[in-house]
């Protein structure tokens, strides 16, 4: 069976009981329907961990540019310039240059002492026997990080955040295309901050943007228009942040539930890191990213027609036992060997995937010198609304 409409194989992007856990249903797509066609919605998916990787990379006959969320990318919405997840090349990887500054190894190492001094400084709040992951560490720290690449004050954070949540968010069970403030915000919550930096440079990301001068798609030399950079920052402070934070709740839902996996890791924190990516791999925060279908294509002996919609479902790949082995749908914090999916590839692999793997570690390094021992209450944690990423608002915890 190569593709299917049945009902008993159905994934909707919006069905939020559907997607606590989506994975009994990804293993049938991958098993039964590795090409699945979903009517009611109009769009195909694949689940293979080859497929996916396959889509991922070629950015030619799978586009970006019309958006890499369903919703967005169906409503044939204009897709304003500098939203560098919704570009494809050539002009994506002049932005990608711009904005690779910021993330050099040596920046990033630099972050280490202050992410983990306000990781401290978070845990610090915690009065009593009950710790949020995500209230008290993963909403707050990777918006102060990031806030630290582009020089934004701490009193401008909240407002950042606010501005991201109102668009990122949608109604239980709606559509991002569904807010009456737009899909996507055009980063006007930055312009009092760029106006100010203009006039007050200092060594931050914000002020190198502001100089700098590059060779467009079109050859001409010239620097960032406003609406360009303010879309820019929005990008990096809202996508990067938001998927942080869900990491942060998965890795404290995780561990509870695998103890054994956790005092391992409280005992040789050199098992840190590979942790890290095995959270990433089995909870991966963006469980789908969609493409617009250039040219007929084929799968599994099927054609996908152009003008399709596609996802591709990085959930399902990352636990894919053609990749990963008859253990793939376990959780194992030794795990070694193949690469997963969470960060994409090609093009479009997370330009600050060091960065988020270095906040994510140094999280659960300080947590477990805190609270070596956890157990989440799940009837009291929130299930985050939104079809972009997927996690937890709130992932309480008594310690």
């Amino acid at each position: 069976m190569t593709t299917s409409t049945a009902r008993d194989l159905y994934y909707d992007p919006w069905d939020v009981a559907l997607n606590a856990d989506p994975y009994p249903m990804f293993k049938r797509f991958r098993d039964q329907a590795p090409l699945y066609y979903n009517e009611p919605h109009d769009f195909y998916a694949v689940s293979r961990f080859e497929d996916v990787n396959r889509t991922l990379v070629d950015y030619r006959t799978f586009s970006s540019a019309r958006g890499v969320v369903l919703e967005i990318l169906k409503s044939g919405m204009e897709i304003p310039p500098g939203v560098l997840i919704f570009e494809d090349p050539p002009i994506h990887d002049i932005h990608r240059n711009l904005l690779s500054r910021a993330f050099t190894p040596k920046k990033i190492n630099a972050l280490e002492p202050m992410i983990r001094e306000f990781t401290i400084r978070c845990l610090d709040q915690v009065d009593g026997d009950t710790f949020d992951f995500v209230k008290h560490v993963g909403a707050i720290m990777p918006l102060r990080v990031v806030s630290m690449l582009f020089g934004i004050p701490e009193h401008f954070q909240q407002r950042v955040q606010e501005d991201g949540d109102r668009h990122v968010r949608t109604e239980r069970g709606g559509q991002m295309t569904d807010n009456p403030d737009g899909a996507i915000t055009n980063g006007e919550v930055f312009a009092d901050f760029i106006d100010w930096r203009a006039t007050n440079p200092s060594d931050d990301l914000t002020s190198e943007l502001l100089e700098a001068e590059f060779e467009d798609e079109t050859g001409v030399v010239r620097r960032l228009r406003r609406e360009e950079l303010l879309m820019f920052m929005n990008v990096v402070a809202v996508a990067g942040a938001e998927t942080t934070t869900r990491l942060i709740g998965w890795t404290g839902k995780l561990l509870s539930e695998y103890p054994d996996q956790r005092r391992l890791l409280a005992a040789d924190r050199s098992l840190l890191g590979g942790a890290l990516e095995e959270i990433l791999r089995y909870e991966p925060p963006a469980l789908q990213a969609a493409r617009y279908v250039t040219q007929d294509v084929e799968f599994h002996g099927q054609v996908v027609p152009q003008g399709s919609a596609i996802l591709t479902l990085i959930g399902a790949a990352n636990r894919d036992e053609r990749r990963f082995g008859d253990t793939a749908e376990d959780f194992d914090v030794t795990r070694k060997g193949k690469q997963h999916i969470t960060f994409g590839v090609g093009a479009h692999y997370c330009l600050g995937n060091a960065l988020a793997r270095m906040e994510g570690r140094v999280a659960l390094d300080e947590i477990l010198n805190r609270f070596p021992d956890w157990e989440v209450d799940l009837d009291n944690a929130v299930f985050s609304s939104s079809s972009a990423v997927r996690g937890w608002d709130s992932m309480p915890a008594r310690v």
